[in-house]
C-alpha cells in the first residue's frame, strides 16, 4: 500500500479523534510523513508490544522477573492487563522502545529482529548506590494472541 492516496475518509476519522479544527486538519493531511505512517498504522494496530521483566533486584514497584506490561501497537498501556503498580522510572525506557519499534515498523523493518532488545530503568542498583534495578526484554506479537494470554 505505500505511496498509494489515502481516502478523505481517513483523515476526516484522524480529524475527529484528533480533535483537529480545520485547519489542523489540512495540515496532518498535507504532511507526507502522515500518509506514510497511516498506510502501515492499521497493521501495527493489530499488534501489542510487550516488555517482559527479565532481571529484577530491589525493585520498590515489586516487577519480578516474568512480570510483563503490553501496549497497543499505538503505544496505549492496556490497563487491564498491566500490574496494578507501573513504576514511573521504567516507563520512560518503555515508551523509547516503543518509539524505535514504531519507527521500524514504519520504515518496513520487523521490530522483533531488534539486536538490543533489552534496555533497564535508570535506578543503578543498591551496589551503585541507588535502590534497585529492572531489565525488560520487548517484543511484538499479534494482537489476537496478547488478547488470549490475557483470557486464560
Amino acid at each position: 500500500m505505500p505511496n498509494e492516496k489515502l481516502p478523505d475518509q481517513v483523515f476526516d476519522m484522524m480529524q475527529q479523534h484528533l480533535g483537529y479544527n480545520d485547519d489542523e486538519a489540512k495540515l496532518f493531511k498535507d504532511n507526507p510523513r502522515n500518509t506514510k505512517v497511516m498506510q502501515t498504522a492499521m497493521d501495527m494496530q493489530n499488534k501489542t508490544i510487550v516488555f517482559e521483566v527479565v532481571q529484577s533486584k530491589g525493585c520498590n514497584s515489586q516487577h519480578k522477573v516474568g512480570t510483563k506490561f503490553y501496549f497497543t501497537g499505538d503505544g496505549n498501556l492496556i490497563t487491564k492487563m498491566a500490574p496494578a503498580r507501573v513504576c514511573a522510572y521504567l516507563m520512560p525506557i518503555m515508551s523509547q522502545a516503543i518509539y524505535a519499534i514504531q519507527e521500524l515498523w514504519y520504515a518496513g523493518v520487523e521490530p522483533n529482529k531488534l539486536c538490543f532488545k533489552r534496555a533497564g530503568c535508570f535506578d543503578v542498583g543498591v551496589l551503585c548506590g541507588g535502590w534497585g534495578n529492572v531489565v525488560i526484554e520487548s517484543s511484538v506479537m499479534p494482537r489476537e494472541e496478547a488478547k488470549k494470554l490475557f483470557e486464560s
